[in-house]
């Protein structure tokens, strides 16, 4: 069962996000150029990847701002603008740092 998903503000963007797993570090996994955290669960082997990574972290998806289910009506997005968009999910999840995959 894929984990609810959930929102954060960046500026006047939402960016889509997922928590899975309680292990004792957290995980930002910071998928490449395309992604859709809802659609990704259908695929038995990027489920079972996400759960195995679950097993000894708490991992956290999103989706990049233009992709999936953030807001998609907006341009090519900077590094900076990506690094943002991490900070905002990891706001919204109440945490000051974590491993980035």
């Amino acid at each position: 069962m894929a984990p609810r998903t959930q929102y954060a503000k960046c500026g006047n963007l939402s960016i889509a996000y997922q928590v899975l797993g309680d292990g004792p570090i957290d995980l930002v996994y910071a998928q490449g150029w395309v992604s859709h955290l809802e659609y990704a669960w259908e695929s038995p082997d990027y489920a079972r990847f996400f759960r195995r990574l679950a097993n000894f972290s708490r991992l956290i998806r999103f989706d990049r701002r233009g992709m999936g289910l953030s807001d998609r009506d907006v341009g090519p997005a900077t590094l900076e603008e990506r690094v943002d968009d991490i900070r905002a999910v990891m706001d919204a999840i109440g945490i000051d740092s974590a491993l980035l995959l």
